[in-house]
Order: structure tokens, then C-alpha cells, then sequence
């Protein structure tokens, strides 16, 4: 059955006060923007590290060990956040971050410890990430109400946007002034500021928040949360969707956007304005629902932008001229984040709070950990057939995720909370 979770309101969403002017909201988005600037920060000065102490192909090792305890610890990681709560974990992991980042920054500036220390700090980031991620997915349903769920989607957009402009900068300067060592320095830094940031946002108990203390184990509250997930009429369907969408997304905009750019003779240059295009687009989309707080018929709104999002994916290889693909880029990045934000906030709404951190953590592992398996397939099939068979293919199944989101009623029919 769909569930709609009674959520009592903080003192100021009690008085109308909007998610965007709410302090306490704010002071959650703070913490959530410099942690995200702090890792942007820190994967510069890992791979700079990385690439000084080893060779490419080590380097390239080192960047992806982050990636398998990640995937493989994620959905327990959704356990965690629902049986502890998700800013308590949030919080104890900004903290086992910072300190990593900072031990190795201090071991950089006093030694030279080689690539087991780079490897070890990927390791231990990329098992925090595990139970990181779904508790952050989990925080805005218990710092705003359900009708504002939207809006902070929106909010979090634009501070990922932020952080995807400056972090870079910063850790390039960082490397530049003081080599990886000060740019690890500064990431530690961005990341221990998000915790009294956390400690002073207030949170709210939810109805079912105690629910998962009675479950015999992890395996079992974790199966409990998959079969929640199977059975929900609009959670079901929306987690496929989902997955058609980043499976077709993520391939043709990183692996096949460089090739794209290489064959036309765009250059570096060229192939940053296109994710310039589609990094302004992205925030367009986050602005208007941070402005707006509300669109209706969100299933009905995810589906389309799926859908015509995809058919500008599969143009973008077919573009006679670098400032025609920046704006089908842009047009992307437009209808992605419009999608991307709605499917956000029905997965926040729709979801029982006492199962949010193991439904973020699906929804995170279908995203960061199957669809960048796209990315090596993509590259061959563009090797083997050209760029635009393989757009044409990644478009056609990225929409096959709004047409699911089309076909099934209660997904069409879904809601956001006014």
C-alpha cells in the first residue's frame, strides 16, 4: 500500500515559513554544501597525489578503490542510517573523514608514505561513503516537512552545482600552493565544518523511526527494507526507472561526451563548454524549485522530462556545431535535473521514514554503483560502432524509464505533498 508518513512540523514550517528561509534548513544546507566542496576538494588532491607517487595506471587504481566497499557496504549502510538515525551517522562520518584526510595530510607533509596511504584513505572513504550516503538521503525528510521536500531537493541541486564549480578551483589551488598535503589540509577543513553546522540543526523523530529496533539483525531489517521496496506501488517502479535513466545517462555524458568532443575537433575547451551548458541547465532546474517549492503531478512531470530528456541525449551526437551542442547540452541538464529532482522528492514523500536510509541506499547503489558500469561498455561500443548508434542506444534506454514511469499508474498518478 502507499504510505503517507504523518511528520510533525518544526516551529517556523509550522508558521508558513518557507524551506529557503527556514535557518534551520539553511543551516543543514550549509553543512551539506562545504562537505560537498570538501570532497571535490579532496579527489583533486587524491588523484594529483595519486599521479606524483605512482604511474597512470596505479594512479587509476587508487581512484577506484573507494568504489568497491562502497558497493558492496551501501545497502547495509542503509541499515545503519535507519536503526542510529541519519544525523547521527552523518555526523560520526564527517568525522572519520576529516580525520583520514587530515592523517594523511600530515603524513604527506612530513614523509613521502607512497600509494598505501592514498589507498588506504580511498579505502576508508569509500567505506564511509557506505553509510554516508543513505543517511544524507535520509536528513531532509527530518529537518523540513513533506511539502517542502521539493524545494530542499532543489536547494541540494544548486549546492551540488556549487560544489562541482568551486571544489576544482580550490583544490587546484590548494595543490598549487602547497602541493597535495595543503590541498588534503583544506579538504579536512571544508569537511570539519560541516559538523557544528550538523550539531546545530534540529531534527524531529518520525512516526516509525523506532520501528526497525525491534528487527533480529542487519540481514534481516535489510531484507525487511528490499521487500518494502518490491511491494510499494510507486517505490517499485520509480527504483526501475531510475535505473533506465542513469544507465542511459551516465555512458554518453562522460565517456562518450570526451570521444564526441575528440572526433568533432572541440578540444578540451569545446568539451568543457558542453558541461558548462549542462552544468547551467542542472542549476536552472534546481533554481526554480528551490523558487517554486512545488511542481504538480511530479510522476506525470519525471516521466516527460525522461522522456524528452532522452531524445536530447540522443541529438546531442548528432549536432553539426560546438554551440549547438551546448545548448542540447544545456537542454539536458535543464530536463535532468528537473527529473532527477522529482524522482528525489517522490522517493522522500512516498518513502515510511523508518525505511528512508534503506531506500536511499538502493537508490544511491543503483546510481554510483550500476550505472557507472555503463561507462567502460560505452567506450567500447563507441570504438566498435561510432558515437552516435551508441547515444541513439543510451537515449532509447534512458526513456524506457519514463515509459515505465508512464505505464504504471500509481507513478503516473504520484504526488508531491502541498
Amino acid at each position: 500500500m502507499t504510505v503517507t508518513p504523518a511528520i510533525s512540523a518544526p516551529p517556523a514550517q509550522q508558521a508558513g515559513v518557507p524551506a529557503h528561509r527556514d535557518g534551520n534548513v539553511l543551516r543543514w544546507l550549509g553543512a551539506y554544501t562545504s562537505s560537498m566542496v570538501g570532497d571535490s576538494v579532496y579527489y583533486i588532491a587524491l588523484s594529483w597525489a595519486a599521479v606524483q607517487a605512482g604511474t597512470p595506471s596505479q594512479a587509476g587504481l587508487v581512484m577506484s578503490v573507494s568504489a568497491v566497499p562502497r558497493a558492496l557496504l551501501m545497502l547495509g549502510g542503509g541499515v545503519v542510517a535507519d536503526r542510529l538515525g541519519p544525523r547521527r551517522v552523518v555526523i560520526g562520518s564527517d568525522i572519520v573523514r576529516c580525520a583520514a584526510v587530515f592523517a594523511v595530510a600530515a603524513l604527506l607533509f612530513l614523509a613521502d608514505p607512497g600509494l598505501w596511504a592514498l589507498a588506504l584513505l580511498a579505502l576508508v572513504f569509500g567505506t564511509v561513503d557506505a553509510v554516508f550516503m543513505p543517511a544524507v538521503g535520509a536528513l531532509p525528510a527530518r529537518v523540513t516537512t513533506r511539502d517542502q521536500l521539493a524545494r530542499v531537493q532543489g536547494m541540494r541541486g544548486l549546492a551540488i552545482r556549487f560544489a562541482s564549480v568551486v571544489g576544482a578551483p580550490l583544490g587546484g589551488l590548494g595543490v598549487a600552493l602547497g602541493g597535495a598535503a595543503a590541498a588534503f589540509g583544506l579538504a579536512g577543513l571544508l569537511i570539519a565544518l560541516s559538523v557544528p553546522l550538523l550539531v546545530s540543526v534540529r531534527v524531529r523523530e518520525l512516526p516509525g523511526d523506532d520501528a526497525i529496533a525491534a528487527g533480529e539483525s542487519v540481514w534481516g531489517d535489510l531484507v525487511t527494507g528490499l521487500r518494502y521496496i518490491r511491494r510499494h506501488p510507486v517505490l517499485a517502479p520509480l527504483m526501475f526507472a531510475i535505473a533506465l535513466g542513469d544507465l542511459g545517462f551516465v555512458g554518453p555524458l562522460n565517456v562518450g561526451l570526451t570521444l564526441l568532443a575528440d572526433q568533432r575537433g572541440w578540444g578540451a575547451s569545446g568539451m568543457g563548454a558542453v558541461l558548462a551548458g549542462f552544468g547551467v541547465g542542472a542549476g536552472v532546474a534546481s533554481l526554480l524549485l528551490t523558487v517554486r517549492g512545488r511542481l504538480p503531478r511530479a510522476g506525470l512531470v519525471a516521466a516527460y522530462t525522461i522522456l524528452a530528456g532522452s531524445v536530447a541525449i540522443g541529438a546531442l551526437a548528432f549536432v553539426p556545431t560546438l554551440v549547438a551542442a551546448v545548448g542540447t547540452a544545456l537542454l539536458v541538464g535543464l530536463l535532468a535535473g528537473l527529473s532527477g529532482a522529482m524522482c528525489g522528492a517522490l522517493l522522500q514523500t512516498q518513502a515510511d521514514p523508518a525505511y528512508l536510509g534503506r531506500v536511499t541506499a538502493v537508490a544511491s547503489l543503483v546510481s554510483l554503483g550500476i550505472a557507472p558500469l555503463s561507462m567502460p561498455v560505452s567506450a567500447a561500443a563507441i570504438g566498435a560502432w561510432g558515437t552516435g548508434p551508441v547515444f541513439v542506444v543510451s537515449a532509447v534506454v534512458c526513456g524506457l524509464g519514463g515509459v515505465v514511469a508512464l505505464c504504471v499508474r500509481d507513478l503516473r498518478r504520484a504526488e508531491l505533498p502541498r
